[in-house]
């Protein structure tokens, strides 16, 4: 095990600690914006994505990453990223956030990631696998020699000028909505740095920052294990999964150990903060997160990646298939919490 490979585990314990300390899941994010008109979540989000296109283009303009966005399938973006949506609200919880909650004691959460691996690995190299493999190379779009689409290769510009300019122009528009709608800045805390940082829950602004500077170290740290990709969960747990199968070859790669990370951070966090408790759902919740888990699996590995692999790690770098995607997953988890909890209280 070389020390690059190793660097996933830390980076994922860090990731860890912060998911479970901000309570950043982007189920939650996505659900609690339709359901409740409550935006902190989505805001931490905002933020962490904003941190990462200004931290990829410094990172790119002095060679310590290469950008690498996911591949366009217009059609398996669209579908893929549906389905995972759907599967999101009924698995109560994003790919991080089912991994992470594992680390508080959640059992649904660990029922939830058992279906995500298990139809993942089907997906990739089992039974779906046709249909995963005509969703993606019957609907792919590239540019210019074969490079994956963005919006600054389609625009004619260099991805550092492409990302600084539209993340100031998200950052001045944010500020203008915000003071339009008097939006007021997170309250003043009189506790300890200590207490703010190991037993209080964290504000939107202090996680989204530091996931981002977190998605930042991954990418550089990736990059040095010959990955080049920041964040993402799903193919962690593919790898995983490939070393329990008989007659496949596998081994632990960076992102493998990064899930792994996620757990042991999430649960030194929630120990320390005294949130740590084994919860037990009932049957019926399992059999429903587990099924959810199922959608995401087969949704993300179809799409070419999970919301993190997505939102928080393809859209800092401009690609039009993470967009497309982050656009899907957002749809279908309306759709069905539209379904589930709107309606029948309609």
């Amino acid at each position: 095990m070389t020390l690059a490979i190793l660097s996933g585990l830390i980076v994922g314990i860090l990731f860890g600690f912060a998911l479970q300390r901000g309570r950043f899941c982007m189920n939650s994010a996505i659900r609690d914006s339709i359901l409740l008109k409550d935006y902190v979540l989505l805001k931490a989000v905002g933020v962490a994505i904003l941190v990462q296109m200004v931290g990829f283009a410094i990172l790119s303009m002095v060679g310590a990453i290469k950008i690498s966005p996911t591949p366009f399938f217009w059609g398996a973006n669209l579908v893929g990223s549906f389905i995972f949506g759907i599967g999101m609200v009924l698995a109560g919880g994003c790919a991080s956030g089912v991994t992470y909650r594992i680390g508080e004691g959640v059992v649904a959460a660990l029922s939830a990631l058992i279906g995500l691996t298990i139809s993942a690995t089907l997906t990739a190299m089992g039974f779906l696998m046709p249909i995963k493999d005509s969703l993606q190379k019957s609907t792919k779009i590239t540019v210019g020699e074969g490079a994956n689409p963005t919006l600054a290769n389609i625009l004619g510009l260099p991805y550092e000028v492409a990302a600084i300019g539209l993340a100031v122009i998200l950052i001045i528009v944010w500020v203008v909505i915000a003071r339009k709608n008097k939006e007021e800045s997170e309250p003043a805390s009189n506790a300890t740095l200590t207490t703010r940082i190991f037993k209080k829950g964290w504000g939107w602004l202090a996680t989204g920052i530091v996931i981002g500077l977190i998605g930042m170290l991954a990418f550089v740290t990736s990059t040095w294990a010959g990955r080049s990709y920041p964040l993402a969960i799903t193919s962690g747990w593919i790898t995983i999964a490939k070393l329990i199968l008989p007659n496949v070859e596998a081994k632990m790669g960076w992102d493998a150990y990064l899930v792994i990370g996620i757990i042991v951070g999430a649960f030194v966090a929630a120990m320390i903060a005294g949130e740590f408790k084994i919860r037990w759902p009932g049957w019926k919740l399992l059999a429903q997160t587990f099924f959810g888990g199922l959608l995401m699996g087969f949704g993300a590995v179809t799409s070419a990646g999970c919301n993190v692999t997505h939102i928080l790690s393809g859209l800092p770098q401009l690609g039009i298939g993470s967009l497309l995607a982050a656009i899907s997953i957002v749809l279908g988890a309306w759709v069905t919490a539209y379904f589930i909890f709107v309606r029948p209280n309609a």
